[in-house]
């Protein structure tokens, strides 16, 4: 078998770091500032698009099903745009952005875009400094050979041109809503779009040229125009024949038209696109060549007519229908870039796998940014909060705080006398088989319990309330052997039954320390409810009270600010529902002590009866056995 050269090994060992490297730049975090963000994934083969070089600007739909509008800014300010490698700010334009319908429209300007593969960028977004730093240009979106891109984004306004020409038209069109991108542009007819002449927008002999547009005619005409372009001697129609898209030239006298081909139909979108190279006139329909006329663009510098003509000519009508999107190039662009367009800007399911957006990444991913769009509800609700639900607010969170400040000091105080009596009693069952362990004369061998525990142990046990009751036993019956050193009167009756009275009233005490400061956990059971209806009553009252002053009744007018007011009521219930199961558990908790203290009081009063009983007792018992 041969051996691998060092060579091999080297340029394998350095195709995986390479390749390693890759990985990493790809998963790098761009910038901390943003919070979030999405995979972008271009998938020119699923496009058909097998050729193609240089720089696009690609459409990114963002709706309900790809991006979550809550992770980010109302207005999209925050959006950004990186390439692969985690360095490279994208330059975008937001066409359209609707953080309540949940719909925007945003142009990404690609570096290069490469045929037949899959290429990644990423979308972040989730910045929420006020001064953070702006993005580029829209217009820097578009690249230099670009002349002019119509949106139709305008309301009752020319359309603007969005590249840094600023070919701005003349003349304003209707608005057509919902068109296939946005807004678009509603023609019927009549007046057509004027586009001014400009320096970057005339043709010279041979121009290279691409006008890339689309089009959803109302009916079938004859001889519709799309765009046109004349002087005294030359002229240019890009025109649908009864839904048969034409290019028709004229220059030095002579005409040209391109051959018919199959029409389009009405009330639908279609890609329209003309190519001049310089020595030919292309013309595309939905990414495909659909005819060609040889010679190239005749040489004009005059206004453009879009829809129509300026003055009537015979058997030529204005466009009835719909435009979207209207971009003039001064460049041949390839039959990959037209297919890709074709593609990216359509609506078809072929648009939907060649640009797709991955799951969110980030702290609002997945469900918790679901749980950010739930929550955010009620920032929005409480933007309509008065100034009387405010004040129960206020009152609720005070006993929140309150509450859980007692439930949390209380939980540590329970946690730590359970373990110390768990020490105790430990220790209490070899004590109590011999109560003499406890030498009367030697207070420090009472409290540490015959000196059988250490001092961490002991300072665990005096926290228990056992031990605080074996204490006080301990010490009556030291007090009352005090006068007999020889231990032989023992104890009577009468004093068993005192020393029981203490034992009881340190019961009392110690059930007094386990109960105290649950009072405020049931105020806050019983008063945030009404509390948070109280503000709900009066939000409400001053909501109908406006609607009657205004006179407007209607769901807008009206749902805010019950919205508003019912939020009172649920922080009171928020206030109220913890507390009470974080007291039904404390008040368990401290039976369970209670009833543990009576019964350990028994069992001392019993062996305290047992070995300090009297001596006649004792003689008696003795005698009685013989």
């Amino acid at each position: 078998m041969k051996k691998p050269s060092l060579i091999t090994l080297v340029g394998s060992f350095a195709a995986v770091f390479a390749l390693a490297g890759q990985l990493h730049a790809e998963d790098a975090w761009w910038n901390s500032a943003w919070t979030q963000r999405q995979k972008i994934t271009l998938d020119t083969a699923a496009a058909d698009v097998t050729e193609i070089s240089g720089s696009s600007t690609v459409l990114v739909r963002l709706f309900d099903g790809n991006f979550q509008f809550v992770g980010a800014r109302e207005d999209g300010s925050d959006l950004r745009f990186v390439a692969a490698d985690g360095k490279t700010l994208l330059s975008h334009q937001i066409e359209s952005y609707d953080n309540l319908l949940n719909e925007a429209f945003v142009w990404v300007k690609l570096p290069e875009v490469k045929p037949s593969i899959q290429q990644a960028f990423y979308i972040y977004m989730g910045n929420a400094d006020a001064n953070m730093p702006a993005a580029a240009k829209p217009t820097d979106a578009y690249d230099a050979l670009t002349a002019l891109v119509y949106h139709f984004s305008e309301r009752a306004t020319a359309p603007v041109d969005t590249t840094t020409n600023a070919n701005n038209a003349q003349t304003a069109g209707a608005t057509a809503e919902g068109s296939l991108i946005g807004n678009g542009l509603r023609l019927l007819g009549g007046t057509p779009i004027t586009i001014p002449s400009s320096a970057t927008l005339e043709w010279k002999q041979n121009q290279a040229l691409t006008i890339s547009t689309w089009v959803k005619p109302a009916a079938l005409q004859e001889n519709a125009i799309i765009l046109s372009r004349a002087d005294d001697s030359s002229s240019f129609r890009l025109l649908l024949d009864q839904g048969i898209p034409a290019v028709e030239v004229k220059s030095a006298g002579s005409a040209v038209r391109s051959q018919a081909g199959a029409p389009i139909a009405a009330g639908t979108w279609s890609h329209l696109a003309l190519v001049a190279d310089g020595k030919t006139l292309q013309l595309f329909l939905n990414g495909s060549l659909y005819a060609t006329v040889d010679g190239p663009l005749p040489s004009l510098n005059t206004p453009f007519s879009m829809g129509g003509i300026a003055t009537e000519v015979a058997g030529v009508n204005g466009y009835t229908g719909e435009f979207d999107e209207f971009s003039i190039s001064k460049t041949a662009r390839s039959a990959g870039w037209l297919k890709l367009v074709s593609v990216n800007q359509g609506s078809s399911e072929a648009a939907q796998r060649a640009l797709s957006l991955s799951a969110i990444e980030g702290d609002g991913a997945g469900e918790q940014s679901k749980l950010m769009e739930h929550l955010s509800l009620f920032g929005d609700i409480a933007k309509n909060m008065m100034f009387d639900g405010w004040i129960a607010i206020g009152v609720c969170a005070l006993m929140i705080v309150i509450g859980w400040t007692v439930a949390v000091r209380k939980f540590i105080y329970l946690n730590s006398i359970e373990k110390g009596t768990e020490l105790f009693l430990t220790q209490w069952k070899s004590l109590s088989t011999d109560l003499t362990a406890l030498n009367p004369e030697d207070k420090s061998s009472v409290s540490s319990l015959g000196g059988k525990v250490d001092a961490a142990e002991q300072e665990m046990i005096e926290k228990s309330p056992l031990f605080h009751i074996y204490h006080i036993g301990s010490e009556e019956i030291r007090h009352r052997l005090d006068k007999d050193n020889n231990r032989v009167e023992g104890l009577s009756g009468r004093s068993i039954q005192a020393i029981r009275a203490s034992l009881d009233a340190g019961l009392v005490h110690e059930s007094h320390r386990l109960s105290n400061g649950l009072v405020y956990l049931t105020i806050s059971i019983a008063g945030g409810p009404y509390v948070g209806l109280l503000g709900t009553v009066v939000g409400v009252m001053i909501t109908f009270a406006i609607i009657a002053k205004s006179g407007e009744v209607n769901v807008n007018s009206i749902a805010p600010g019950i919205a508003s007011a019912l939020l009172a009521t649920v922080v009171g219930l928020v206030v109220a529902i913890p507390a009470l199961f974080i007291y039904s558990y404390l008040n368990g908790r401290i039976k369970n002590s209670l009833a543990l203290m009576q019964v350990f009081i028994d069992e001392f009063v019993a062996k305290m009866a047992e070995f300090y009983r009297p001596a006649q007792e004792s003689d008696q018992r003795g005698g009685s056995s013989h």
